[in-house]
């Protein structure tokens, strides 16, 4: 007896957004959501006839502990404050540091996202993390679908940590994970890596029906038992959060691991967060033992600075509530081959060319045949504007061979029309200098009024009057 059509085809294929997360029936060129190119992946979706069960992702977890279905009793609506008295206190991760970035701590039922390139150093951040949490009586689950229990516990050895006290589970299917975790009942949950996980109605892991379904079962989980979950994330060859996009508006709080290769020093930077201030930044450095947080990262980023050479320049940046000094490296050279290059690391490209040439314009400096570089050493990227005006004074001391004062801050906002404009929080930006041994600051003319004890404030009110203040000419 020949087999019907709805016996034989069980599944479709479904394509998918990997920015937005958008579904369609066929391949496009262009997100109709998002309007994003070539971001489509392809992906099979299960039939209603080939569904495992009724509902997906979510609302299968939730069916699985006994929480009422959207078709069934509804919830019944309550005050926040009475919510709020039932959460339980903060769980410290027994790093310093990454506690300040997270808020505290581990919120009970927060869904955390840690990506970054590979190698960065996210395994090992979450297995020091797990270690302190377990010294600390916490009971932790380390799942993994990239490693085995003995690739695991030899980088534990490696590290120094007991390991003896962390449980451990090897596990690429998400419904399977939900099961092992109802049975093990943990107070932490860490899985390396979302993307290893695979669904019942997405069998492909990495795909992006896959990372979304397994996203929402472990955030059903995590908000129904008050468990907070740390996801590992991978990233693309472009920097971003591998997946879709929905999968970073799912979670509470989004951790990006930063660091060049050649470097030591590893930033973590939190990109999104309910329970605390964004833009946080903690600093590691990484060495034989682990990841070693850095207590004073301003000193660690301005260690290595020389004194007297032209071409460098000290900025007070303030990332999320904390001050940071950076040091800002700028080379101009003749270009012998072809048009100008236009070179950034650590700082936003289309930002240097036009501070190039505001200074080309404005203050009568010649760059239209030089190359200019410009490198934030210790792989910090400052995004703010408040760095405009050291970078325009490391361009300018290097192109007239001049170095600036060794103890000179710059902080100021760049405009168009050459003039230095005023910054947030300034004060907190001269004490952080100040502590540090600088003793004079370059300000916007607008900001005159601020005073730090122990630092020459001196008002620029445009990058032609801060060039003859910082050298003399």
């Amino acid at each position: 007896m020949p087999l019907t059509s709805s016996q034989t085809k069980r599944s479709r294929t479904t394509f998918f957004c990997n920015e937005c997360g958008h579904k369609s029936p066929k391949w496009e060129g262009r997100c109709p959501a998002c309007d994003s190119w070539g971001t489509y992946a392809e992906a099979p979706q299960p039939t209603r006839a080939g569904r495992p069960d009724k509902g997906a992702g979510a609302s299968r977890v939730r069916q699985a502990l006994d929480e009422p279905a959207s078709d069934n009793k509804p919830h019944a609506p309550r005050p926040l404050a009475e919510a709020v008295a039932q959460l339980t206190q903060i769980i410290p991760t027994g790093l310093p540091e990454t506690d300040r970035v997270l808020g505290g701590g581990l919120v009970p039922g927060a869904l955390i996202l840690l990506a970054g390139d590979p190698g960065v150093g996210k395994s090992t951040l979450m297995l020091q993390a797990s270690a302190r949490l377990a010294d600390a009586g916490a009971s932790v689950l380390y799942a993994s679908g990239e490693e085995s229990a003995a690739q695991v516990g030899l980088r534990a050895r490696r590290l120094g940590l007991d390991s003896n006290l962390v449980l451990f589970l090897a596990e690429t299917e998400a419904e399977r994970l939900i099961e092992s975790l109802e049975a093990a009942a943990p107070g932490v949950v860490i899985v390396d890596s979302i993307q290893t996980l695979s669904t019942h109605g997405a069998p492909a892991a990495g795909s992006v029906g896959a990372v979304r379904e397994s996203a929402q079962m472990l955030m059903a989980w995590a908000k129904v038992r008050g468990v907070p979950v740390v996801l590992a994330g991978h990233v693309t060859k472009d920097g971003a959060i591998a997946g879709p996009k929905v999968l970073e508006h799912m979670v509470d709080v989004v951790l990006q691991m930063e660091g060049d290769p050649v470097s030591s020093y590893r930033i973590l930077r939190c990109a999104k967060n309910r329970f605390g201030a964004t833009d946080e930044v903690a600093l590691f450095e990484m060495r034989a033992d682990g990841l070693a947080e850095v207590a004073d990262p301003s000193a660690a980023l301005v260690a290595e600075r020389r004194a007297g050479v032209p071409g460098s320049a000290v900025v007070a940046t303030l990332e999320g509530t904390r001050p940071l000094l950076a040091e800002v490296q700028a080379l101009t050279s003749l270009a012998v081959a072809g048009p100008p290059r236009r070179t950034a690391t650590g700082i936003d490209a289309g930002r240097m060319v036009m501070l190039t040439a505001v200074l080309t314009r404005r203050a009568g400096l010649r760059l239209g045949d030089q190359d200019v570089m410009v490198n934030v050493p210790g792989g910090l990227r400052i995004a703010e504007p408040a760095s405009d005006l050291a970078v325009a004074m490391a361009i300018a001391s290097s192109a007239r061979d001049v170095p600036l004062d060794a103890t000179t801050v710059c902080i100021g906002e760049v405009g168009l029309n050459g003039e230095v404009r005023r910054v947030p929080q300034l004060g907190r930006r001269l004490a952080e200098a100040a502590r540090h041994g600088f003793s004079r600051a370059l300000v916007p003319q607008g900001t005159a009024a601020e005073t730090c004890p122990g630092m020459d404030i001196v008002p620029v009110g445009s990058v032609r009057e801060a060039m003859q203040a910082a050298m003399g000419r």
